[in-house]
């Protein structure tokens, strides 16, 4: 019976040699296997004996359980040819740790793969009591996982040493079985073939994809190079070859210095400086060169941008966002007036457009807070990016939800098939500002309060977190604080909101502007010729506009409506019953007030305000300076006393809006013009 005993010092040995020979060998030659690790039989007698190793052989059990019947047969082993293939995929060059159970089988399992010519790798090897190892983050084992150090990062398995078809040759000489050996051998060899035949489509796959990469690198309208960090060329597209006037296949490989004539780029992109972008001009061609490191610095890319084509490329696409909507309609230079408050209220707003930082616009309604939000994003850093606008106080809170978060196909009954993108999404890079947020729902507000902090989204029906870059500008003409008091504003989301903040003022407070509205206006309709008498100049600078800017310029529009002769006369002023006749707005009422202190209802922050400055007024009569102590103590008989810190805060408000202006020393706070004309 042809039937031999196969021993191994492992279990994992064991069990590959035994799935390689049954499938080799299968109905020709039957065997029995076991392995040190697991246990071997007490005695063998009169059989063929074949050991996965020399070192077998000198472990005691294995000599003890030989007969000197027993014909033994030392197995030769090659690499397991299952796995090599993954040896393959490493770069050349690269340090491995070649992991196994002693120094020999080590430098068996490293001389035999590199007589395969799998040599384009660096082994060294490591075993059990080796002394002073190098830390190397990627192992190669054929399974001694135990051995492998912490320190590593990638381990790569190549499974046991397989038997060589010399041994299995052997094997069939001793049964004298001739007849099988070439059936045996295809049966060897198809499993290379198989192994060559996976390398061979791996190879077909990484050259298909070589060449699509090739093809898009080629298609893209910028010059794209990638050198290594010694200066050798491994990508250069069509688009730089064009630009460079130079052969695209020629220079790949070569070194940057022998390839391209340009000492100066080439000075720009071997420079250790964190410069990334630089201007070149390559005969009549301007271009934009924008550099960054790649793979842990091992590599460089750089961009050639033509600087002309990109400057056409904003253009259509601000023309595109203007199509849309989605612009910015005015700058600074679109506001009318001259007047100190305005001109405080610009600097301090174009200061803010300079940050991305949340902003709140506080002001009455007509004062132009959609002018100010648009003019400071037209002059902050995302000026080409889009500007979307949406108005709290104009969409049902349902309906809003959907337009600002967008939504999922099958969301809700009716939803757009292919779902809906919202508008924080569309205003991403920009700006999105949110007029009218004190009259959002505090369901909305939650929602707001989350992109605020985490700036992601979440459409409506849908699982998928969006993550968002846009600046939000919010505008209310509420008392916010007095709405966080009745419940019905988050006091989270209103320091959210207020990051920054602008309060603008009013109209009654820079009536020196009116004069050059009225003219703006007229300029701007239909009707330029017609003139404004003085005295209706006169007339319209002493009415109070508690509709602000946007009451005047209806107002304007009555007049030169109802005039003759192209003349406004003060005949055509309207009556004042048509004028709104108090502020709608958390700004400062009118109301004259007693100058001696006693108890007084306060029925919101305004009035405080308005006794703040009272106070101030009175402190300053008495002959003495006023200051955030005097004030607090003044406020001892009003409903609401305030502490310092409180009279601090609501000053910054007053100096905000141009009323007061704070200073140290013995000036203390003192009133401003606008302050003053408020009292009076």
């Amino acid at each position: 019976m042809n039937e031999f005993v196969l021993l191994a010092g492992s279990m994992d040995t064991r069990t590959a040699l035994v799935n390689q020979l049954q499938e080799i060998m299968d109905g020709y030659v039957q065997f029995s296997s076991y392995s040190i690790e697991e246990g071997i039989p007490e005695s063998l007698h009169d059989r063929l004996v074949v050991l996965s190793h020399p070192l077998v052989l000198e472990e005691p059990k294995i000599k003890a359980c030989l007969d000197t019947n027993c014909k033994v047969i030392i197995a030769k082993r090659i690499i397991n040819y299952e796995n090599i293939d993954k040896l393959l995929y490493l770069p050349a060059g690269t340090n491995v740790l070649y992991v196994n159970d002693s120094f020999e089988t080590c430098l068996e399992s490293i001389e035999s793969l590199k007589k395969l010519g799998i040599d384009h790798i660096n082994y060294v090897p490591f075993y059990p009591g080796i002394q002073n190892a190098r830390k190397i983050e990627i192992a190669v084992t054929p399974g001694a996982f135990e051995l492998i150090p912490e320190h590593v990062q990638d381990i790569v398995s190549i499974g046991p040493r397989l038997m060589d078809i010399s041994t299995i040759h052997q094997i069939l000489d001793h049964f004298h079985l001739n007849e099988p050996g070439d059936v045996i051998s295809q049966r060897y060899l198809r499993k290379i073939i198989q192994l060559s035949k996976r390398l061979a489509d791996a190879n077909q796959i990484a050259t298909n994809l070589n060449k699509h990469l090739n093809e898009v690198l080629d298609g893209v309208n910028d010059g794209i190079l990638t050198i290594t960090h010694d200066g050798k060329i491994t990508v250069f597209n069509e688009e730089l070859g064009h630009l460079l006037g130079v052969s695209t296949k020629r220079v790949i490989g070569q070194h940057i210095g022998d390839a391209i004539d340009q000492p100066a780029l080439i000075d720009f992109l071997m420079d250790q400086s964190h410069e990334e972008d630089r201007w070149f001009t390559f005969g009549q061609v301007e271009v934009v060169v924008h550099r960054f490191p790649l793979n842990n610095d091992q590599s460089l890319v750089a961009t050639f941008k033509n600087a002309r084509k990109t400057i056409e490329l904003e253009r259509s696409l601000r023309s595109e966002l203007k199509k849309k909507g989605f612009v910015a309609k005015y700058t600074f230079d679109d506001m009318i007036g001259k007047s100190a408050t305005l001109m405080q209220t610009k600097t301090i707003a174009k200061k803010l457009a300079e940050t991305e930082l949340t902003l709140l616009i506080q002001g009455e309604s007509g004062t132009g807070k959609e002018l100010f939000a648009s003019a400071i994003h037209n002059a902050s850093l995302r000026d080409k990016r889009p500007f979307l606008a949406v108005n709290f106080s104009a969409i049902s809170e349902d309906l809003m939800e959907s337009e600002l978060f967008g939504y999922d196909e099958g969301a809700f009954t009716g939803a757009k098939k292919g779902g809906k993108v919202g508008l924080f999404e569309q205003a991403n890079g920009g700006t999105i500002f949110l007029d009218e947020i004190g009259d959002s729902s505090l369901k909305l507000q939650a929602r707001l309060l989350r992109v605020l902090q985490e700036k992601e989204i979440m459409r409506i029906g849908g699982s998928k977190i969006i993550p968002i870059d846009v600046r939000i500008i919010a505008a209310t003409n509420k008392n916010l604080l007095q709405m966080i008091e009745q419940g019905t504003f988050r006091e989270d989301l209103y320091h959210r909101l207020r990051v920054l903040f602008i309060d603008l003022p009013s109209l009654r407070t820079r009536t020196d502007d009116i004069p050059l509205l009225v003219q703006h206006f007229i300029q701007q309709s239909q009707h330029p010729e017609i003139t404004v008498l003085p005295e209706v100049i006169e007339k319209l600078t002493s009415l109070p506009w508690f509709g602000n800017v946007r009451e005047l310029k209806n107002t304007i529009d009555y007049m030169m409506a109802v005039c003759e002769e192209n003349t406004i006369q003060i005949e055509n002023i309207p009556l004042e019953s048509g004028f709104q006749k108090k502020a709608s707005s958390p700004r400062l009422r009118e109301q004259i007030t007693d100058s001696k202190p006693k108890t007084l209802m306060i029925p919101d922050e305004e009035e405080e305000l308005l006794l703040i400055l009272r106070s101030i007024q009175a402190i300053t009569a008495g002959g003495e300076i006023p200051n955030r102590r005097k004030i607090a103590e003044r406020s001892a008989v009003w409903s609401r006393p305030l502490t310092e810190q409180q009279v601090r805060s609501r000053l910054d408000v007053l100096e905000s809006r141009g009323y007061i202006v704070k200073n140290r020393g013995r000036f203390g706070t003192r009133l401003t013009e606008a302050g003053v004309r408020i009292l009076e």
